[in-house]
């Protein structure tokens, strides 16, 4: 696969430029513990998920709308029964999670280093505005950004829509993302380059079975630095 054609490098931000998954998942088995008198820890974890999605078309993607969905399962496991106390500790598992250290995955730095300057390059991310902004700018990396896309959705519209405000083909856009559904498929149906850097663990919403990415045209990296073999 060729990259001659690309103008413009969108990076997703969330486990592609740094460690993010990992708190959501000591965050959830946190409230597991905090519940543990009202339900079993899987039958927590089944109901937490379950509020999230049920949740994502009213509060969207990011650490506030899963600390509101942990709220509201903490009120519906206990019957509305939980102890002012045990939610004022579900508040303060979400303001830990967003007070963070930024971890820049191994790699990041050296590659926008590189590709500064060569390319135009973005930030195309899902989240919540505020925290992502301020993650980027936490991060020390925002120098090397011509551009940040917080996006609500990342679909074949929300896409077109940015390829749009960029003012280029498809073809000349190249996106770099940790998860198949959300950073690769749909840039591979609009015509655009995409390559897939897995990280270690994975939002459930965020997973895709194998024939869904069956026979489409991307590379799949273990490392972000594997990607200057090809630019």
């Amino acid at each position: 696969m060729m990259y001659s054609n690309i103008k413009v490098i969108a990076f997703d931000a969330d486990d592609t430029l740094w460690v993010n998954e990992t708190y959501f998942r000591d965050a959830e088995n946190e409230f597991a513990k905090l519940l543990n008198d009202y339900e079993t820890e899987n039958k927590i974890h089944q109901e937490l998920f379950k509020k999230e999605i049920e949740n994502l078309k009213i509060y969207g993607y990011g650490v506030k709308g899963f600390m509101l969905s942990m709220i509201e399962s903490a009120l519906e496991l206990s019957n509305n029964q939980i102890e002012t106390n045990l939610i004022n500790k579900i508040i303060d598992i979400g303001k830990d999670m967003l007070e963070k250290p930024i971890e820049l995955l191994n790699g990041v730095e050296e590659v926008l280093q590189k590709l500064h300057g060569k390319y135009k390059l973005i930030v195309a991310t899902k989240g919540d505005l505020l925290d992502q902004e301020r993650k980027l700018e936490r991060s020390g990396i925002l120098k090397y950004f011509h551009h940040v896309e917080v996006m609500s959705e990342k679909k074949v519209p929300d896409y077109q829509k940015l390829i749009g405000h960029l003012d280029i083909h498809p073809s000349e856009l190249l996106m770099i993302g940790n998860s198949l559904k959300s950073d690769v498929l749909p840039l591979i149906e609009l015509g655009a380059s995409a390559v897939h850097i897995p990280f270690h663990t994975t939002w459930a919403h965020e997973e895709v079975n194998e024939k869904q990415a069956l026979n489409k045209d991307f590379k799949t990296l273990s490392s972000i630095d594997e990607i200057l073999e090809f630019l």
